[in-house]
């Protein structure tokens, strides 16, 4: 039979008080008291219980994180980068998906209330009137990419406009003339900024050329279809710019399948910069978004939230991406085009 706090406060000879006070760390318990106490607890392999130590912190020690899907790379580096900085806060994360829905992302945060003490959110589909209808008062919340503006949430968000605009330009640098976009899903937020950068820096720089535009879905499966339908075209771009690695990597598969020689025939980029993407043949040019630090910091933002003597006013922080040129997109005796800062946007 498992031991219990009596026990280990029989062994110690202490209360069951001053057992609960040591192990909760308090520095009310002299020296000698406590390591009695944790001696008795080893030798016993007494385990604290979880359920009754929350009724007296009003802490679950668990924080809970919505994403709007859980497979690829980009989001297994996101948990692992969140997981990594709760278990150093000694903090667990319960893992929730809404499956790119917004009546499924209002669910999880209804089911998770009450049982963690913070929440991170990364939905592109919701919205503040949402939002304030779900999340219980006083609840610590971060935002991740998620478009809410003026709520009153602290948030954390890639800057996905720049770093499209970035990517394109380079590409227009190296001197691709007819540049082709795999966009992400209708009404997701992370696609239509990359979107926009896409088409701002068209306009910008190629103003005689009108933007080409193949849906995708943020999928291998996508981005392999898209390369197809690239493939069928009578005129063909000369690049193709797809909104994530992921479909990156599928159309890259399409076009080498059929022959067609990247960079040398048509130069291909993405956006995340997943592990994979600098071992795929070509290596992928690509925007870089250090998904793990995101997750992190993240994480070190809701745990501030915690203590009102650290936490500071709510603010959105943006993360600026960085440009990844490998060899995806790269013609023999062209030049990278360098941008001065960030584009109006």
């Amino acid at each position: 039979m498992a031991a219990t706090i009596k026990d280990v406060a029989k062994a110690a000879k202490v209360s069951v008080a001053t057992v609960s006070r040591a192990l909760n760390g308090h520095s009310s318990v002299s020296v000698e008291a406590r390591k009695r106490i944790l001696e008795a607890a080893r030798k016993l392999r007494y385990v604290p219980h979880s359920a009754a130590r929350s009724l007296i912190t009003r802490r679950t020690q668990t924080i809970g994180v919505l994403l709007p899907d859980l497979h690829g790379e980009f989001f297994s580096e996101l948990i692992r980068g969140i997981d990594q900085a709760a278990r150093r806060e000694g903090l667990h994360i319960l893992v929730s998906s809404s499956h790119g829905d917004a009546k499924e992302a209002a669910a999880a945060i209804q089911t998770m209330s009450g049982r963690v003490d913070g929440l991170l959110i990364m939905s592109p589909h919701i919205d503040a009137r949402l939002l304030k209808d779900t999340l219980p008062a006083g609840l610590p919340v971060v935002l991740m990419n998620t478009p809410v503006d003026d709520i009153g949430y602290d948030a954390i968000a890639i800057d996905n406009y720049w770093g499209a605009y970035a990517i394109v330009s380079h590409l227009i640098g190296r001197g691709y003339q007819s540049i082709a976009l795999i966009s992400g899903p209708e009404r997701n937020h992370d696609a239509e900024e990359r979107a926009r950068g896409y088409q701002d820096a068209l306009r910008e720089r190629l103003p005689n050329v009108s933007p080409r535009v193949i849906a995708g879905n943020f999928s291998e499966d996508s981005g392999y279809r898209a390369g197809q339908r690239v493939l069928a075209m009578r005129e063909r771009p000369d690049a193709i710019f797809a909104a994530n690695d992921t479909m990156a990597i599928g159309c890259l598969f399409a076009l080498t399948e059929a022959g067609i020689r990247v960079p040398q025939e048509m130069g291909i980029a993405g956006f995340d910069d997943i592990p994979i993407a600098r071992f795929v043949t070509p290596p992928l040019t690509t925007v870089r978004v250090r998904i793990a630090d995101f997750g992190q910091q993240a994480l070190e933002r809701l745990v501030a939230a915690f203590d009102p003597s650290l936490h500071v006013q709510t603010s959105v922080q943006t993360l600026r991406a960085e440009l990844v040129v490998r060899s995806s997109c790269e013609r023999p005796g062209s030049t990278s085009l360098r941008l001065a800062g960030r584009p109006s946007g």
